[in-house]
């Protein structure tokens, strides 16, 4: 799990920090709105914690602003202990949950998990892009003529975040940060390898799907018959 925290107080930012970090959850943490905004339109996080009033762009604005990208990450809002309307206006926006202040640490994590859990149940079997199909279940490519081929777990997780985001370039760093992990020692020729791999994959299915290379940036899925 991969968790961005948007949160300006300092010290509750360090101290959240440290809690995930001791609960064996990654977590990135930033103190304004527009490095927050920056942040979680990466794609690679499983849950944001957002706090309503920020400095440079508020909670509010980031939330409307992903949804209206399509993003769908599993976001909790940090609202004012009597403010419902920024709770009214939250869930209305597109989150997910929210947490008053002040809050228990125990909560705030078995709210994330609720989150990443829920996010992981309304999950397709299985996801189409053109005339290709990449299986959940039994971790393979088909193609719609009925042939199959194999994915190893890295070739079976990059690819469903290509067919998350069809023509849409996700760039080597995104793909080593979500796959590898940003702690990893992993480069951009282990991405490029493994690209190579899923290539001569597609290619053996003979369908119109291609995954394109944008030169210095990444890779996005298309469509060869668009």
């Amino acid at each position: 799990m991969r968790v961005l925290l948007v949160e300006d107080e300092e010290g509750l930012s360090q101290a959240l920090v440290e809690i995930f970090k001791k609960n064996r959850i990654n977590i990135d943490a930033v103190l304004d709105g527009k490095e927050g905004l920056k942040y979680a339109e990466s794609q690679i996080y499983d849950a944001i914690i957002l706090d309503i009033m920020l400095p440079g762009i508020d909670g509010i604005s980031i939330l409307k602003k992903l949804r209206e990208n399509h993003n769908h990450v599993p976001v909790l809002l940090l609202t004012a202990k009597d403010d419902v309307s920024d709770k009214i206006t939250g869930l209305d926006a597109g989150a997910d949950d929210y947490l008053t202040k002040p809050f228990s640490s125990d909560e705030l994590l078995a709210r994330v998990r609720a989150l990443t859990r829920r996010k992981g149940e309304i999950k397709e079997e299985s996801v189409t892009f053109g005339d290709l199909t990449l299986s959940k279940n039994n971790c393979e490519l088909q193609s719609a003529k009925g042939a199959a081929i194999k994915l190893s777990l890295k070739e079976y997780q990059i690819l469903s975040l290509l067919f998350e985001h069809p023509h849409q370039i996700i760039t080597k760093e995104q793909l080593i940060e979500k796959i590898w992990g940003g702690d990893s020692n992993a480069e951009y020729n282990n991405v490029e390898v493994y690209i190579s791999f899923i290539r001569k994959k597609i290619e053996n299915l003979e369908v119109k799907i291609r995954i394109r290379t944008a030169r210095g940036i990444g890779y996005s899925l298309e469509d060869e018959t668009r």
